[in-house]
């Protein structure tokens, strides 16, 4: 008889994780395992790459609040989760009990906590009994509390030593799962640094990325809206937020113009922060040369059309983005965020450089003139495989152990 999985998403928005999660789906074995997906908002520009064979869920409305603005999940009939958020973001935002989360650059996550904390007794449980769930993005609260599995994972995505969080109640919740699983060693010891008391529950699973699919997505059209001429042309991926640091990235492209570097500096995405990105972009008068796209459902052909991938971020898991580019052949500069070599082989498929723009701007200008470093990068990227295909084992020997 087939084991019975369910893997629980907030959505197929455009993002790594759910990425990752399309290359996890893509590896199941289908006749070994009945996998069902829960998104919690039923929706997002991946959802095509789903595989026929991995059975969505129905929306529930409830769920699919956490999705909306506060007034239109009330309008919409979730009075009392739009009332739970509202409740919130009092708590975070007014009392005193909240200032120093407030006080933080990036309290993004204390909030979203809170929603979970203060919702989940309104959200409905799962009338099904899975052999496992796998609990893909956090916050984890609903395969803790909603779902009954025999076994239960979670993923970790994210630099906890980043995260401004109540650890007490965070930690209640992942105490509801046999495993812990994160995507890089390093990601997993900056959660131990928080919660040492998990290491025997922790294990370490690398993003499942199908490096067939990035190569042929990157052939399906020549981006007219990133002409490719004389500039030296730079592509960074990613959400707007204080993480990814896109902000910074502003300020490395002024110092490459003031350095009379010709360059093109797009971006891909879409987020919070990307008022606050195009105000200085327009207050550095870079207008001609720092350039957002905006969301892109295929980001591959910008990939492969750019010079010199740069991944600026401020703290990271694993960016799935820099991995993509490397399939691609492209040669990458990435900050020094505290994960950063887990993510790159310093000097032999990348270069990690301090994060102050003109150490960032003086390795972007050191690969552009040195012809044999960025040859040496793209050959190496080249070489490797990236796709961790084999990590699909890790999750099969878990769910297999805990059958016996």
């Amino acid at each position: 008889m087939k084991k019975q999985i369910l893997i629980t998403a907030c959505s197929m928005d455009i993002g790594g994780i759910e990425r990752s999660l399309v290359g996890l789906l893509n590896t199941f074995d289908y006749d070994k395992y009945d996998v069902d997906l829960l998104l919690f908002s039923k929706k997002g520009e991946l959802l095509s790459l789903i595989p026929s064979r991995c059975n969505i869920l129905p929306e529930n409305p409830k769920l699919a609040s956490f999705q909306k603005p506060i007034k239109e999940a009330a309008l919409s009939g979730c009075i009392l989760p739009a009332a739970a958020r509202l409740f919130s973001k009092f708590m975070i935002n007014i009392l005193p009990t909240g200032k120093r989360i407030r006080n933080k650059k990036d309290s993004g996550a204390s909030l979203l906590q809170a929603y979970w904390d203060y919702s989940i007794q309104l959200m409905p449980k799962i009338d099904k009994k899975y052999d496992a769930v796998l609990s893909f993005m956090w916050p984890h609260h609903f395969a803790a509390k909603k779902v009954i599995a025999d076994y239960k994972i979670a993923w970790i995505h994210t630099d906890y030593n980043e995260l401004k969080l109540n650890n007490k109640k965070d930690a209640a919740v992942w105490k509801h799962f046999d495993k812990i699983a994160a995507v890089s060693d390093e990601c997993g010891s900056a959660f131990l640094s928080v919660y040492p008391f998990f290491n025997d529950n922790l294990i370490t699973i690398e993003n499942i990325l199908p490096g067939e699919f990035v190569r042929r997505e990157s052939e399906k059209f020549i981006p007219e809206d990133m002409p490719v001429g004389n500039e030296l042309v730079i592509l960074s991926v990613g959400r707007f937020c204080y993480a990814k640091a896109f902000d910074f990235a502003v300020d490395i492209c002024k110092k490459l113009v003031d350095d009379k570097i010709n360059v093109k500096w797009y971006i891909i995405g879409f987020g919070s922060e990307e008022m606050i990105i195009r105000n200085k972009i327009k207050e550095l008068d870079l207008m001609e040369n720092f350039i957002i796209l905006g969301k892109k459902s295929n980001p591959y052909p910008y990939i492969k059309a750019c010079d010199i991938y740069v991944q600026p971020s401020r703290y990271e898991g694993k960016a799935v983005t820099v991995r993509e580019a490397q399939m691609l052949g492209k040669p990458v500069i990435i900050s020094n965020f505290r994960t950063s070599a887990s993510q790159v082989k310093a000097g032999y498929d990348a270069i990690i450089s301090p994060m102050n723009s003109n150490d960032m701007a003086g390795n972007i200008i050191t690969l552009l003139n040195d012809v044999s470093l960025r040859k040496k990068l793209i050959e190496n990227s080249l070489a490797s495989d990236y796709s961790n295909i084999g990590q699909i084992e890790k999750i099969y020997s878990l769910l297999e152990y805990k059958g016996n």
